[in-house]
């Protein structure tokens, strides 16, 4: 599943193209792709044709593209395999494509953004805006402190100016469980997957399976530390892409080299120690025995 890099990524690509666009025409190939929508495929047609985009917003994993004049805004979640891609207007019906939206940019001229998805797990909506708790942006990219009313309950991410690292620490404070099992929680901490949680933790040199609330203050502020230099890194790279399913908007793959993750029984780049991989949460935890110890 794409996480905060890789999402960044098409942010990045997207904002230029959809800030300040008209849509002149809305096309639902697949009703799949709009289970976080209420209302049909027509309803998402007619409701966002002749709107108006300001800008294309992050926060952890979701995408959102506030419409002018309404409170509301398209979010987009990539799901597994999800793809927003901008096209040339009028270009071939995509591979899986499964919504098109037709723009009208005062500067690029008339433009496609296509969402496709192999496995259909993500989707689009029209959502309502609703005020952030905290007062500050609701995420990267548009200063307004709104946010769709389906993100409202996902933390904030390590790179938003407004994440807060005491609260943070005191959350952590109060979790009986694994490190990994909390910093999946997208209700703590936004953005951070499979992958990078496997990142962190190595670089951090603790254990997945540590309980959250055994790690001291230094040892949390050090987890802090490379969870954003790993973040920053693969955002760098254009993100992590293990096969064609995640690209950026011109259809790239990311290039972020991996330091543990899917690197079972090679040597660990610091100690030589072959890594293992042990099933976590339906999922699997790369780390090195020797480098994260579980105290």
């Amino acid at each position: 599943m794409p996480e905060l890099p890789e999402v960044e990524v098409v942010r990045l690509g997207l904002a230029p193209a959809v800030s300040a666009a008209h849509v002149t025409a809305v096309t639902v190939h697949d009703e799949r792709a709009l289970t976080r929508h209420v209302g049909g495929a027509a309803d998402f047609e007619r409701r966002l044709t002749g709107m108006t985009l300001r800008a294309a917003v992050r926060r952890g994993k979701f995408l959102w593209l506030p419409i002018v004049g309404t409170g509301e805004a398209v979010i987009g979640h990539l799901g597994m395999s999800g793809q927003l891609l901008l096209r040339e207007s009028g270009a071939p019906v995509q591979r899986f494509e499964r919504i098109r939206l037709d723009i009208q940019h005062p500067d690029h001229g008339e433009l496609a953004v296509v969402f496709a998805d192999q496995r259909t797990f993500g989707s689009l909506a029209i959502d309502p805006l609703v005020p952030t708790s905290d007062k500050a942006a609701g995420g990267r990219g548009d200063a307004a402190p709104l946010v769709p009313a389906q993100v409202a309950h996902i933390a904030r991410d390590v790179l938003d100016p407004a994440f807060d690292d005491a609260l943070f620490r005191h959350r952590l404070a109060r979790k009986d469980s694994a490190i990994k099992r909390v910093l999946l929680d997208q209700t703590v901490v936004s953005g951070i997957g499979n992958i990078y949680a496997d990142e962190a933790l190595w670089a951090a040199r603790i254990h997945p399976e540590t309980p959250a609330r055994a790690l001291s203050t230094r040892a949390v502020h050090r987890l802090l530390a490379e969870v954003r230099a790993v973040l920053l890194k693969a955002l760098a790279e254009g993100g992590t892409s293990f096969d064609a399913q995640y690209v950026n908007v011109n259809g790239q793959a990311g290039r972020m080299t991996l330091d543990v993750y899917g690197r079972e029984g090679r040597p660990c780049k610091r100690c030589g120690t072959p890594i293992v991989r042990e099933r976590f949460m339906n999922r699997s935890s790369h780390f090195c025995p020797v480098c994260q110890r579980k105290r």
